[in-house]
């Protein structure tokens, strides 16, 4: 058993983060099923109806059609910057999750990974659910257009696996997550290229897409979904800056947790 968990000790810990996750799965379906509906029915017969019949298109398509991917990718990064706060401090101070499975052979990386896998897999799920909604609402006529859940959940890990790093960094709660929250995933969310194209805002905010994953994702996230312009060039850098982040974020989270785990 012990050899076992040192092999697999992250797919163990992710197993028992999913199994937690259970006490809280309704809401988390609601969410993932509600939130999408809400953004299509809003966009699409709401605000996206005054755009369209106003300006007639957005970059060629549908304002809807414009939108959608960027909310995907969006709600994938405002939800795992939830899961990655609050929940890491519970696994190091208020509850102390993450000391029991460190008493077997399962190691302080494997317990980061483990918990960032499971974060994973919930946003795979979600993006799903939020791909088959938006093709129900014919947003994503693309035949690639499935890339766009991958591309969500490496969206979601590229900030996720920082954030879960420095998470981990935090010995007692104040407002830093609340910070976080506010002045870096609002800001992303409003500045980052998903209601308008980033060329519309200055040119002295266009810093603010350059270094969010919310706008390499979304990049990404249009070109699979209808078919925006992106030279293969510009699509290598947003896969390139995801991957880059999330990489730093793995070693950097592992390290950590080691560190703290361990002292």
């Amino acid at each position: 058993m012990a050899r076992r968990a040192a092999r697999f000790g992250i797919w163990y810990y992710a197993e028992t983060v999913l199994r937690g996750m259970r006490a809280y799965a309704w809401p988390i379906m609601f969410y993932a099923v509600g939130q999408p509906l809400l953004y299509m029915v809003a966009m699409g017969i709401g605000l996206g109806a005054l755009v369209d019949s106003g300006a007639g298109s957005v970059e060629g398509v549908s304002y809807l059609m414009f939108v959608a991917p960027a909310l995907l990718i969006s709600t994938a990064v405002m939800s795992v910057s939830a899961e990655m706060t609050y929940p890491i401090m519970a696994g190091f101070k208020w509850q102390r999750l993450y000391y029991g499975p460190l008493a077997s052979a399962i190691s302080p990386g494997q317990i980061a990974l483990g918990h960032l896998l499971a974060v994973g897999i919930r946003f795979l799920i979600q993006t799903l659910i939020f791909w088959l909604i938006m093709l129900a609402f014919g947003a994503a006529p693309s035949p690639w257009s499935w890339l766009i859940v991958p591309i969500g959940v490496l969206t979601a890990t590229s900030f996720g696996a920082p954030l879960q790093a420095y998470a981990a960094t935090v010995q007692d709660e104040g407002f830093q997550f609340s910070f976080i929250q506010r002045f870096v995933v609002m800001p992303m969310f409003l500045f980052a290229g998903t209601f308008f194209p980033l060329s519309a805002m200055p040119a002295y905010l266009h810093w603010i897409g350059w270094i969010s994953p919310v706008w390499h994702g979304t990049e990404l996230a249009r070109w699979a979904a209808y078919g925006a312009a992106l030279t293969p060039m510009m699509a290598a850098v947003h896969l390139a800056f995801l991957l880059a982040t999330t990489g730093l974020g793995l070693v950097m989270g592992v390290r950590v947790y080691t560190r703290r785990l361990r002292s």
